[in-house]
């Protein structure tokens, strides 16, 4: 089992200075990289104060100078909103300047809110169509002279300029959760992320037959597979308890971002009232204290051991959360000094 860091810049309310948050956000992951983790990864999101992201490689390539051994990867780039060849240049120029430390992870996207303001009137299917066609035409334009003529994508031979540092570009990574994304992925050589969110070990269970069932299915090398889980490692009960009341609340904002409904003023969402959340049934403290990575270090320790026992060849800390920065970093520094010797 490998271990990473999931992290983005996230802001609750209008005074949290930009500059100082993405300071906090360069601490973790010098934190990650001091620490052994194999991997950092950061995503793309647009409008969004709750997950600060617009170009992960811009992120990426700064990062570069602050870490010395962690692999950098964008988790992920919502491919509708890039252009293959704009996406294979960019991802094979921040290659060369991190000198072969990128990892490209690539989703559909998730959020409507952002589709109505840079594709409007494209949905969830058509996204995932073009994710579909454009991400085989990356190793195709690294490799040099891709023509190609598709429906969403028409070009004469390209050439990536530059080509990427390392041998056939950056691994690849898609982000899967039906049957059919992971056999899109597996089919074609890549690796797969996969999140359960809050759904608990019974997801995670589905997501690795599907992955398995892919596998099975494909006559090629077996790609790598990594869980990306909302984890929180606690001094004791008390702590375990009040991360979970913060998670709580994390979820309830990320759900009303996903569902697109309330109002959103200066990138910054109508705040939820603690009734509100309160009378959510899908995000209770009972169902996130056990569907999540959450507790003391041994209870860590061993659910992660169920996720290994799995399958899984990467576990990926998800620190996103709207705790203080010191929670987090408390939180982090137990995983690394005490959960992840236990997998040596």
């Amino acid at each position: 089992m490998e271990f990473s860091l999931f992290a983005h810049m996230e802001r609750l309310t209008p005074d949290q200075p930009h500059d100082v948050l993405y300071d906090e956000f360069v601490g973790l992951v010098k934190m990650a990289d001091e620490g052994g983790m194999r991997a950092v990864w950061t995503g793309e999101h647009h409008g969004m104060e709750f997950t600060i992201a617009p170009n992960p490689f811009l992120s990426l390539v700064d990062l570069a100078h602050h870490t010395k051994n962690v692999r950098l990867g964008t988790g992920t780039v919502v491919a509708p909103f890039w252009h293959p060849i704009k996406l294979a240049g960019e991802a094979a120029a921040a290659d060369q300047i991190t000198k072969g430390r990128i990892e490209l992870g690539i989703a559909r996207g998730a959020y409507s809110f952002e589709y109505e303001r840079l594709m409007p009137g494209m949905d969830a299917w058509e996204a995932g169509q073009r994710m579909r066609e454009s991400t085989p035409l990356l190793p195709q334009i690294w490799q040099g002279d891709c023509a190609h003529e598709g429906e969403f994508y028409s070009f004469p031979a390209t050439t990536s300029a530059p080509k990427p540092l390392q041998d056939g570009g950056p691994p690849i990574w898609i982000a899967a959760r039906d049957p059919n994304s992971h056999e899109f992925g597996v089919h074609n050589g890549f690796n797969i992320q996969v999140t359960p969110l809050w759904q608990g070990m019974e997801e995670i269970e589905t997501l690795m037959g599907r992955f398995n069932d892919a596998c099975d299915s494909y006559a090629g090398p077996r790609p790598k597979i990594m869980l990306l889980h909302h984890t929180y490692v606690g001094k004791d009960d008390a702590d375990v308890a009040q991360g979970v009341e913060d998670l709580r609340r994390y979820y309830n904002y990320f759900g009303a971002w996903f569902l697109n409904k309330r109002p959103v003023q200066q990138g910054l969402i109508e705040p939820i009232t603690q009734a509100e959340m309160d009378a959510n049934p899908m995000y209770t403290t009972e169902k996130l204290g056990r569907d999540l990575t959450i507790g003391t270090t041994q209870q860590v320790i061993d659910q992660i051991k169920r996720y290994e026992d799995l399958g899984y060849d990467e576990f990926s800390f998800w620190v996103d959360s709207g705790m203080t920065n010191e929670r987090k970093r408390a939180s982090l520094a137990r995983f690394i000094d005490d959960v992840m010797p236990a997998f040596q």
